[in-house]
């Protein structure tokens, strides 16, 4: 029954590619239905403001060796073409050095193999949500956009991206700014301007030698030689936004889900 009603008001779930290595895979029922009850709470709450827009982390990947809980972001808009609560977020297309925008049902953003069902949703600043939402929604080509992806790309780079860069640079483009921001660059350093600071990966220089870290997704040249040879490499992460947000005052109101319990105070991203 609550599959069936999530598949009503969420969007059936169907076989998503992105991020990974693009085998066929059959969902599990229970896969299913733990998604659907995550979007089903994960949509009240997003119904009990009339914000357009919010942002919504999820658990994909599992960080915890970097200190960090959640992986991967995206922003849910409420009058999008495809449905109500439909998340607009960037995605890795199969481990490869590409990406993809993609339009989701919240079911199928929490039916992506996560690690588990953590959510937490974060609403921006009225004004902030609004010029966002209507970023969102009337731009068919992304000028913040860039298809080469890097796990770890530099914050400040304009030849890769990844999906927290891309969320970073919407946001901060969406704060009211003396200038329209049409580039990365400007956005990147309007964030910079109101005082985000990005997170650190450490990934010690042996590591990545000896132990093989090789992908396609995952360009070390991307940052400065001494970065490399130092092994402590600045990244977008869903932490650092997050406390941003909280410490710019972007963000206006938290909820965050655990284990699929209620957190009376949203913890450390």
């Amino acid at each position: 029954m609550l599959v069936a009603l999530a598949a009503l008001l969420l969007g059936v779930p169907r076989p998503a590619h992105a991020g990974t290595d693009c085998r066929m895979q059959t969902m599990a029922p229970k896969r299913i239905a733990d998604a659907a009850a995550t979007a089903l709470m994960v949509a009240a709450a997003l119904d009990e403001t009339d914000a357009t827009v919010a942002m919504v982390s999820r658990v994909g990947t599992d960080l915890s060796k970097h200190g960090l809980r959640y992986s991967h972001a995206g922003f849910a808009l409420r009058d999008h073409p495809d449905g109500r609560w439909t998340v607009v977020h960037l995605l890795n297309d199969c481990s490869s050095d590409g990406s993809g925008l993609y339009a989701q049902g919240l079911v199928n953003f929490f039916a992506d193999d996560l690690v588990n069902q953590d959510a937490r949703i974060t609403w921006l600043a009225p004004e902030i949500a609004e010029r966002l939402a209507a970023r969102l929604l009337a731009v068919p080509d992304d000028v913040f956009y860039t298809p080469r992806y890097n796990l770890i790309a530099r914050p400040d780079s304009v030849r890769y991206q990844n999906s927290t860069s891309w969320v970073l640079e919407h946001i901060a483009a969406s704060i009211p700014p003396r200038a329209i921001i049409r580039t990365r660059t400007a956005a990147y350093r309007q964030a910079l301007a109101h005082d985000y600071e990005p997170g650190h990966i450490r990934i010690p220089y042996a590591k990545r030698v000896m132990g093989g870290l090789f992908a396609a997704n995952l360009v070390f040249t991307d940052h400065p030689v001494a970065t490399r040879l130092g092994g402590d490499y600045p990244v977008v992460t869903v932490r650092s936004i997050l406390e941003w947000l909280q410490r710019s005052g972007i963000a206006v109101q938290e909820r965050e889900w655990r284990h699929g319990r209620a957190m009376a105070t949203p913890g450390p991203g």
